[in-house]
This record gives C-alpha cells, sequence and structure tokens, in this order.
C-alpha cells in the first residue's frame, strides 16, 4: 500500500479534520474549569516549591498536559460541541489519563472496543464521527474508517506526525526502519503500519543484541524468536538489517533513544566504513521536546534531598514510567499513582511499582519534617495533581494532630 498517498488523499477529504472547529473560546473555558488549578500556578510562582507544616513540595520545573495532549483533549471537546448530536467514536484513549477518558464518556463518546485482541470496528455506522487519539491510528484503521464514510477527527499528535514521516523515508529509500519503542503500545502500531520494512527494539539491551547480529551474524531463527511480534512480515534479519534507519516512540527516554541512534550508527560504520555510510544508515531526530522537557526536568529534581517522590499519570503511560524509572534509579523511595483516588484512608496509597501491578503501601509518608518531589506525565491535567498534593498536606496534618 502507497501509505504516502493514501495519506494525502485522506487530508484532502471533505470528511477528515485536523483541525478545531471554530469552538476554541468555549473549550478553552470548559478545559480550564475541569483542568486547570490555581494551586499549582501558585507553587509555580514560588519557584516550584511550596511549604506547609512538616512538609514541602517540590514540584518539577516541566510536568503535566504537554501542547500536543492540550491540542488533542481541546479537539475532542470541540468534536462533542460541532457535532452535538452524531454518533461519537474514539478508537483508543484519546491520551492515557483514566479522569480525562472518562469525561470524555460523561460527554458520551464511546470507546472502541478490543474483543479477543482486536479492536471492533463492526459498530461503527456510516456518518459516524470517529476520533482518532492523540498517539495516532493505524493506517489501516484509517482506511477502513474512510471506507465506512466516517466523519475523522484526528488529533494525532504532530511530533508523532513527524516520526511517520522519518519512516516514509526510510521506506522511500529501502531502508529497514528500526524503531525503539515497545511493539504493542498503540503509538508504535501506528507508526510501524507507515514503515515498510521494520524492528521494534524496546531498549538499548535488545538494540546491542541487533547490532552484534549485524557485525557478527549468527542463529536467524533464534533472532526471529526473540523479536516475534516486533518486525514486519517476511523480515529477514540475513537481508533487512543491510540498510537501517532510526525512529522512535516520541515518549521513550531520550538517552536511550540517543545511545541507541549512536550504536547503530558506529556498528554501521565499523561494518561499512565512512565513504558509504550514508547509504546503509538514515537518522532524524525524531524525540518529542516536550518529553525531553519532562524528562530533564526530573534529572533535575532528583539530585535535591528528596524524602519521598511522586509520580501521577495513567498506570499505562509510557512517558510517565520513564519518569519512575529516573526516581528508581536514584533509590528514591517513589510512588506512581493514577489519579487522586490512590492516597488514603488514613497515610496509605495505592501505587504501581516499576515494572509491577498495583498495590497498596502503608504508612507510605515518613514522620516529621519532609521534603516530597513531585512531577506527571505529559498526559496528567494540573488539577489532579493539585489533590494529590493537597492529600499529602492532608495526610501530613492529620498525623501531627495530637
Amino acid at each position: 500500500m502507497d501509505t504516502k498517498a493514501f495519506k494525502r488523499s485522506l487530508h484532502h477529504s471533505d470528511n477528515y479534520f485536523r483541525q478545531g472547529f471554530g469552538h476554541g473560546e468555549a473549550v478553552a473555558d470548559q478545559m480550564e474549569i475541569a483542568y486547570n488549578s490555581s494551586l499549582i500556578q501558585e507553587i509555580r510562582d514560588r519557584a516550584y516549591s511550596l511549604t506547609r507544616g512538616d512538609v514541602t513540595i517540590k514540584l518539577a520545573a516541566a510536568f503535566g498536559f504537554c501542547w500536543g495532549v492540550e491540542r488533542a483533549v481541546a479537539m475532542a471537546y470541540e468534536t462533542r460541541q460541532h457535532f452535538p448530536h452524531q454518533q461519537i467514536w474514539i478508537t483508543n484513549e484519546i491520551i492515557h489519563n483514566p479522569g480525562v477518558n472518562e469525561q470524555l464518556r460523561r460527554m458520551q463518546v464511546a470507546f472502541i472496543e478490543v474483543k479477543q485482541g482486536e479492536k471492533d470496528f463492526s459498530v461503527v455506522g456510516q456518518g459516524d464521527v470517529v476520533i482518532l487519539p492523540a498517539f495516532g491510528a493505524s493506517v489501516q484503521e484509517m482506511q477502513l474508517l474512510n471506507d465506512k464514510g466516517c466523519t475523522i477527527v484526528d488529533t494525532t499528535c504532530p511530533w508523532v506526525s513527524k516520526v511517520w514521516n522519518t519512516v516514509e523515508k526510510h521506506k522511500k529509500k529501502d531502508h529497514t526502519s528500526i524503531i525503539h519503542g515497545k511493539y504493542n503500545h498503540e503509538e508504535t502500531v501506528a507508526t510501524s503500519s507507515f514503515a515498510g520494512k521494520y524492528l521494534i527494539v524496546l531498549n538499548l539491551e535488545q538494540a546491542r543484541y541487533v547490532a552484534n547480529y549485524i557485525l557478527q551474524g549468527g542463529d536467524r531463527q533464534e533472532f526471529l524468536n526473540r523479536f516475534s511480534r516486533a518486525y514486519s512480515p517476511g523480515f529477514d534479519p540475513d537481508i533487512d538489517l543491510e540498510r537501517i534507519g532510526i525512529a522512535n516512540q516520541t515518549t521513550m527516554l531520550k538517552g536511550e533513544t540517543e545511545q541507541i541512534g549512536k550504536l547503530f550508527e558506529h556498528t554501521m560504520l565499523q561494518k561499512y566504513g565512512p565513504q558509504v555510510l550514508n547509504d546503509h544508515f538514515l537518522s532524524f531526530n525524531t524525540i518529542c521536546d516536550a518529553t525531553q522537557e519532562r524528562q530533564d526536568a526530573m534529572f533535575k529534581l532528583v539530585e535535591e534531598p528528596l524524602d519521598v517522590m511522586v509520580v501521577i499519570g495513567g498506570y499505562n503511560s509510557s512517558n510517565t514510567t520513564h519518569l519512575q524509572e529516573i526516581a528508581v534509579e536514584r533509590r528514591i523511595p517513589s510512588f506512581h499513582v493514577d489519579s487522586p483516588d490512590c492516597l488514603g484512608p488514613g497515610n496509605q496509597i495505592r501505587h504501581k511499582p516499576l515494572h509491577g501491578e498495583p498495590t497498596i503501601t502503608h504508612n507510605w509518608l515518613p514522620d516529621g519534617v519532609i521534603t516530597v518531589g513531585v512531577t506527571s506525565g505529559a498526559s496528567t491535567p494540573d488539577r489532579a495533581v493539585e489533590a494529590i498534593i493537597e492529600g499529602i498536606f492532608a495526610i501530613k496534618a492529620l498525623r501531627a494532630t495530637p
């Protein structure tokens, strides 16, 4: 399939929208009420620090809603306002935040169900309105919806679209796209659908395995077994790794993406030499600015003396998980929560340990004077951060009461 031609055709369709519908002012007022926080603004104004009683909150200098997320949510709100009586669907969570997605459900936006591992598009009828989330949607999903005659509202983050353009360039030059990401993440599924040949690597360890295979060869079947479900149909590591290009899921750790890019550049340089390197290796900067800013702010925050770190965001949010990784690597007691409901009763917290299942920890806030670091993923509104900070203050105030 010529994905570039399809995209071009879709973008010129009268049933396809990538901008709002002129209700921006009304939607901005709704989002101000639903998601913004005067307390968070106060903490920003106080150099990202606030003390009450025994607790000092240290807020990361960059956190929460990014521009792409805010744009996607605003477009979803505008869609409901512009089509007040039509059936509206969304192909996935608009963003990885349970509160925001629940609000859309209250606005009568229906979510496509997943049945036996596949999305059930049979419920979508001709003329229905379908929102594509901030992570994007696969080209196959777009084609299906277009063929059904749906009105498509595309809220895909422009940074994600930039990655799609990158893998299109790889395909044009017959390079295999090596994508740093999670093979079953919505964004990576969408990105790989625009690629020609592709291989998805989760981390630097997997990238090193691939680099060694490029240089030394190895057991082909073992390679294919190791990356099962993470490569394009018909992929052959003995042929398809001769020319490669680098891309990434935008929410991965910036530093690791850069390391992977440098590793493969050095690998191809070693194998083919500097004179023909450009024939075998392509690299474009596809690291999202917002992801980078939040990770940089987190690295700076964990250098301060912290007794506890709280990371706020959906449990299935990749960028939030990577913020949690940074705290865990510094051995700071760290708690990843997805909503204000995770606090209490008493001094207990429901949270998700890194790479673990949600659990409950009792007496998680230490006695005495403490400093708590707080950050949130790019899909978390300030109002949720405010509620959790107020909850921390309340727990400590009750424990201090004789």
